[in-house]
């Protein structure tokens, strides 16, 4: 129970997100489409998502998009790392609700 309200407040927080880097938010919702776009935000491919069914890369593909998505936001890799990798449903909504602005590298 716990797992699924972690879940839905990081998919409002995604939603925010997706919509500030021009997605449609509701692409947040759906369990891996919001990886792929995720990745697309990052600005890696789609394919990518594959990498999330191998035990340990999944962690350091994570770590990965975690520090891309914090760049392309404008933010340092402490506050990747920590508040989107970490405690990413507190990061994201920082990035969703938060003045920073999404940016193409």
């Amino acid at each position: 129970m716990v797992a699924l309200i972690f879940y839905i407040l990081l998919a409002v927080a995604w939603w925010k997100v997706f919509t500030k880097a021009g997605y449609p938010g509701i692409l947040a919702l759906i369990p891996i489409v919001n990886a792929i776009f995720l990745l697309r935000i990052a600005g890696m491919s789609g394919w990518w998502v594959l990498l999330y069914l191998v035990p340990i890369a999944n962690v350091v593909l994570a770590i990965v998009v975690a520090v891309k998505v914090g760049a392309r936001f404008g933010k340092g890799g402490v506050f990747s790392f920590f508040l989107l990798f970490v405690f990413s449903f507190i990061g994201y909504f920082i990035l969703g609700f938060g003045d920073s602005r999404y940016r193409e590298i």
